[in-house]
């Protein structure tokens, strides 16, 4: 059996840039607060690293001679302190403080860089700033600059490496003249020429390289987000012409239904024998014919309400608490006629449980789903809808089974595309409009909803929609007790 789950999220949108002029581009601040939250979990991570150093450093300290790390100094626990505690300070502004003149993503993030160019500058001075690679570490802030901010704040950023290096530098040389075999330098670097030449010589190659590498990185982040703009640009082109096109649609759609409606009018006058008596032969073609209208009567009302629920997507919508038990029930009444028709058996077991959501747009998604199971259900058949509650995480999935034509598995991952029906359902149900479950899909969307799809040709199809969040109307041990109604809804 195939098995597709299917998820939206609105909170999704376009990159979009604040770009005044080529040198002051910069991501928006919804960018930099996802970057913030990804360097926090990335200090987190070096938080970790520290601890683990100080602990191979109690147990053994020989080890670590040879990295110019001597195991008297407590500097990985003094680090760790502050990279936790400045975490703990970043999460707290983010999540706690409201954004003000100064609690902005911008200044997050400096203060960020500021902290960690620090902490780095004392890693640096301890671990060796030309007998290791530590250094090269500036380089990572230097790169992350160009891309999170402007061309002048990145450069600022590089400058600023630059200064503490060299302070790194001459601080350590400085010691290299006050005690000459002191244990934070090379032992066989004295306060000679040498020594001199030496910092010389990094702290000239080190300022080439950040540079060097802020020159690099700062082109290719204004050349990528030049392509960023136009991809903005296009796909706000793309919207927009969408709309125009969805516009065009639904004032092709109202253009239509006025003859629509006069054209079923006159076929009911005809049929009910207000115009004289009617040949059996025309009676027939009639009837054809009032079918095909009320099929595009059908798929307008379709169109008109896709395009009502398109719009919900731009605006706030009104929530409310919905009763899902109360809603089925309207919808099993409202398609009673269409269950009676096909003589369907219908089996409803449902807990009693609250979602927030839109109610007519929660209406409009089950109507929609149990519709479809009855359409694509075979004659006599039966349609189960059921309800699994989760009591402790205040969660709840429903679920709706037919055992009709089911779905191929090729087409299953398609069936929420608009107009789109497989050659299967087709041939079972030409009244079919294509929107369906497009409706489904939109209303889903604006209502933070999940939906699995289970379904195997030949065997059935079974829609289970995730509540993420419900509340339960009654004490637990009654709502843990499945209320039944509509046991067998059949042709009477």
């Amino acid at each position: 059996m195939a098995n597709v789950k299917f998820t939206w999220d609105k909170s999704q949108t376009p990159i979009a840039l604040s770009l005044k002029n080529e040198c002051a581009s910069k991501l928006n601040d919804d960018i930099l607060i996802s970057n913030i939250r990804w360097f926090i979990i990335f200090r987190w991570g070096v938080i970790s690293a520290l601890i683990l150093l100080h602990i191979l450093a109690l147990l053994t300290p020989d080890s670590l001679i040879q990295f110019r790390i001597i195991e008297e100094n407590n500097w990985p626990i003094a680090i760790t302190l502050v990279l936790g505690i400045a975490n703990l300070l970043y999460i707290f502004a983010l999540d706690h403080c409201k954004p003000g003149k100064f609690n902005t993503p911008t200044i997050n993030l400096w203060s960020q860089i500021i902290v960690d160019l620090i902490c780095l500058s004392v890693v640096v001075h301890y671990v060796g700033s030309t007998a290791t690679p530590a250094p090269f570490f500036y380089i990572l802030h230097i790169a992350l600059a160009c891309i999170f901010f402007s061309t002048l704040e990145s450069l600022l950023v590089a400058v600023i490496v630059s200064i503490m290096y060299t302070i790194v530098l001459l601080t350590e040389y400085s010691l290299a003249i006050q005690i000459p075999q002191s244990i934070l330098i090379d032992s066989s670097v004295t306060h000679d020429g040498i020594s001199k030449n030496l910092m010389f010589f990094w702290m000239f190659a080190l300022d080439i390289l950040f540079f060097t590498v802020w020159y690099l990185v700062s082109r290719l982040s204004l050349v990528v987000r030049a392509h960023e703009i136009q991809l903005a640009e296009a796909y706000k082109r793309i919207n927009q012409a969408q709309q125009e096109k969805d516009q065009y649609a639904v004032l092709m759609t109202h253009q239509l239904k006025s003859p629509l409606d006069a054209i079923r009018s006159k076929i009911n006058l005809i049929k009910g024998g207000y115009c004289g008596e009617v040949p059996s032969d025309l009676k027939e073609t009639l009837l054809k014919i009032d079918l095909r209208a009320t099929n595009m009567a059908g798929l307008i009302l379709d169109l008109l309400k896709l395009q009502r629920l398109k719009e919900t997507c731009l605006c706030t919508a009104e929530i409310q608490p919905v009763n899902i038990q109360n809603t089925i029930q309207k919808c099993v009444d409202k398609l009673t006629p269409v269950i009676n028709t096909k003589a369907i058996t219908l089996n409803v077991s449902l807990g009693n449980f609250i979602f927030q959501g839109i109610p007519d747009q929660m209406e409009i998604l089950f109507e929609n789903i149990i519709s479809n199971a009855i359409a694509y259900s075979h004659k006599n058949g039966s349609v189960e809808i059921t309800s699994d509650l989760n009591i402790k995480n205040k969660s709840a999935t429903l679920t709706i089974i037919d055992h009709g034509i089911g779905i191929d598995s090729d087409d299953l991952p398609n069936i929420f595309n608009e107009y789109f029906y497989s050659p299967r359902a087709a041939l079972h149900n030409k009244a079919s409009s294509g929107v369906g479950l497009s409706i489904v899909k939109i209303a889903a969307e604006n209502n933070n909803l999940h939906i699995n799809v289970a379904s195997e040709p030949g065997e059935g199809t079974a829609f289970t929609i995730i509540f993420p969040e419900i509340q339960i109307p009654v004490s637990a041990e009654e709502a843990d007790s499945t209320a039944t109604f509509g046991n067998s809804l059949q042709q009477q």
